[in-house]
């Protein structure tokens, strides 16, 4: 299969949080004008948008983004497509943008996520995010996400194990983590004492083991590997995107202690990048929940099955440790304003790459991965990024 090289050329993202005063269309402006600036480019050298967005008609009443975005973007007339794949429509975003570079189709396309979320009740907001799983099974008698992570973590613990001041540990990590981002939603470091008095959402997941209701946007700009070097002092090259599919519902799974998706697209990744887990110096992990930490490391073939708790209690994912996961705080402490998460998590390992992640940085990174999840496990993207010095 002949292909071109694709690289990250330009990266660019809003602050994470509750922004009160900003709308859908002024985030995604932000974020795409910093990709824009950071690449040295003109809106009118890009033949190409895809943006990941989960929820925009529920959220802010709002179809057919794709061209919403284009003509705001003031990109019109090249072709705009909104990218749908619940908390994985980021990372899937990503994998059209590279896979349209890498066809020889476009030459130069801007990839992007955007998610405005807070505009609305918190009824409103399970609601829309309830949809990112089986409506007939699981949302109409009454099982929200941190239910249905709950019940993966309570298997966890009886098969593994692991126990909740593990999965505290999680949050612990990645809240230090949030709190060098300027990003990052929350950038307060906090306790395990914190995780486990934090109140009781879906035993055993308290508050500070889930990861919050977010506004934000984060794009990047992808071109050929050959015509990178013009436009990026250090280019980023992805040499692997992958994707996977498993059930939607969760009762159909052969486990509930792994998501099967993200085995088989970290396969498929590995193989396409040629490198092994223990190759990868960074990655942003899908932790909508610290269960789902703990499960992404050890499904990655970062740690054993089994031994994803531990490693995190052990300090074994801390930064500069054995495998530096979640630099930017992840879901839990930077935010996860659903579309955008996997754009913020390429936008992360870019900046790792490039040694630009100031505060916490890993040392030497040459290697990155980014992992997104959408719903409880029905859709996996994995992509594989290395510095092309």
């Amino acid at each position: 299969m002949l292909m071109r090289k694709v690289a990250i050329v330009g990266v660019g993202m809003t602050k994470f949080g509750e922004d009160w005063k900003r709308g859908f269309r002024d985030l995604i402006l932000e974020a795409g004008k910093k990709a824009l600036e950071d690449s040295n480019l003109h809106g009118a050298e890009i033949d190409g948008l895809f943006c990941g967005t989960m929820a925009p008609g529920p959220l802010i009443g709002q179809e057919h983004a794709g061209a919403l975005l284009a003509d705001w973007m003031g990109l019109n007339p090249i072709p705009s497509v909104r990218v749908e794949a619940a908390c994985a429509s980021g990372g899937v975003a990503l994998r059209q943008g590279f896979m349209a570079i890498a066809s020889g189709l476009h030459d130069c396309v801007v990839v992007g996520g955007v998610e405005k979320m807070t505009d609305v009740s918190g009824a409103d907001v399970i609601s829309a995010l309830g949809g990112a799983g089986d409506q007939e099974w699981e949302l109409f008698p009454g099982a929200t996400f941190p239910a249905i992570y709950a019940l993966a973590a309570r298997r966890h613990m009886l098969e593994y194990g692991t126990t909740e001041e593990q999965m505290a540990s999680v949050a612990v990590k990645n809240h230090l983590n949030g709190s060098h981002n300027k990003y990052a939603q929350f950038q307060n470091p906090i306790t395990i004492d914190t995780v486990m008095k934090s109140k009781m959402v879906a035993s055993p997941l308290k508050v500070f083991d889930c990861s919050p209701v977010t506004d934000g946007a984060a794009a990047l700009v992808l071109m050929p590997l050959e015509k990178a070097k013009s436009h990026a002092e250090i280019p980023v090259e992805i040499v692997a995107s992958a994707q996977a599919s498993d059930t939607l519902a969760l009762h159909d799974r052969k486990s509930l202690t792994e998501l099967n998706a993200t085995k088989v697209a970290a396969k498929k990744a590995y193989e396409m990048a040629k490198v092994r887990p223990s190759d990868i110096d960074v990655a942003e992990v899908h932790d909508c929940f610290t269960i789902a930490e703990v499960m992404a490391i050890e499904d990655l073939g970062f740690v054993k099955k089994g031994m994803g708790g531990k490693a995190s209690a052990d300090g074994k994912t801390a930064l500069n440790a054995d495998i530096s996961i979640n630099t930017s705080g992840g879901l839990k402490a930077c935010g996860h304003p659903v579309g955008a998460t996997g754009i913020k998590q390429a936008v992360e390992i870019s900046w790792q790459l490039r040694g630009q992640a100031n505060g916490r940085q890993v040392e030497n990174a040459e290697i990155g991965l980014t992992h997104n999840v959408g719903g409880s496990g029905a859709t996996c993207a994995v992509h594989i990024l290395k510095r092309a010095d």
